[in-house]
């Protein structure tokens, strides 16, 4: 052999150790055990997330249905100033004149902005669950009993008319709406889809806030038929006609007969 032949090459040390190398199985088990990477805005929602958001929204629309007031300026805003007492009307010669308006006309625009939701514009309710102001025995009897339940506010079932209604709650007024207005709303009611009963005035209002200012909670049916249904002191007995346009009540003064 050729002292210049070089020798062969020697494996050792180059390429790939073969006795190094790891189990081909116990890696890519390994790879499999790690979980993918989520993809960035696939990600399916989380069941409790979305029954988060399905309840936000029932109880935002429920809340909304219950207190909009149909999204009236006056309901969004129960603190403004009071109603306006003055209408436009139309003389003989086409001229626009001042009237004064009638509680009931005021109630009538009170009653549209806070009450008409629940107890819709036929007064009418909801069957099963805002009871009926039309032929009701609370509204259409002594005017103490509905009064005492605008100001404070009624909780609990009640049975009206003969007919049972659910635990829905009517919040009390007396810290929203001021003895004028709810003064102006009972007599709409109470001469309003076929009642005729007494008008209430501001005055009775006013005396009956301070009558019940040490009860700080809202009455139950028990309550209210607790109490004697009568008129309120001061004002027209129960069956006078309200006023009309441009007068005002007459505290006490009966009817004029027919005829």
């Amino acid at each position: 052999m050729n002292e210049n032949t070089p020798p062969p090459e020697s494996h050792s040390g180059q390429g790939m150790d073969y006795s190094e190398i790891a189990d081909v199985h116990e890696v890519h088990a390994a790879v499999q055990r790690e979980k993918r990477e989520p993809r960035v805005g696939r990600e399916p929602l989380s069941i409790w997330l979305i029954a988060v958001y399905g309840l936000a929204v029932f109880f935002g629309g429920a809340y909304l249905g219950r207190f909009s007031g149909n999204f009236s300026g006056e309901a969004l805003d129960p603190y403004a100033g009071e109603l306006p007492t003055m209408k436009k009307v139309t003389g003989p010669q086409g001229a626009e004149q001042a009237a004064e308006l009638s509680p009931r006309d005021r109630g009538k625009k009170v009653f549209a902005a806070n009450c008409q939701t629940c107890h819709q514009a036929n007064g009418l309710g909801v069957a099963g669950q805002y009871p009926p102001l039309a032929g009701s025995e609370f509204t259409i009897g002594g005017s103490r009993r509905p009064a005492m339940i605008v100001l404070k506010g009624l909780t609990g079932p009640v049975k009206v008319k003969g007919q049972q209604f659910g635990a829905a709650v009517m919040q009390p007024w007396d810290k929203t709406l001021t003895d004028q207005k709810i003064a102006d709303v009972l007599a709409y009611e109470r001469s309003e889809w076929g009642n005729n009963a007494s008008p209430v005035t501001a005055e009775q209002i006013a005396a009956l806030r301070k009558e019940l200012a040490s009860h700080p909670e809202s009455f139950t049916e028990h309550d209210i038929l607790a109490v004697p249904d009568e008129d309120l002191p001061g004002g027209a007995p129960t069956g006078a006609a309200p006023p009309k346009p441009g007068e005002a009540a007459k505290p006490g003064e009966p009817p004029k007969p027919k005829g």
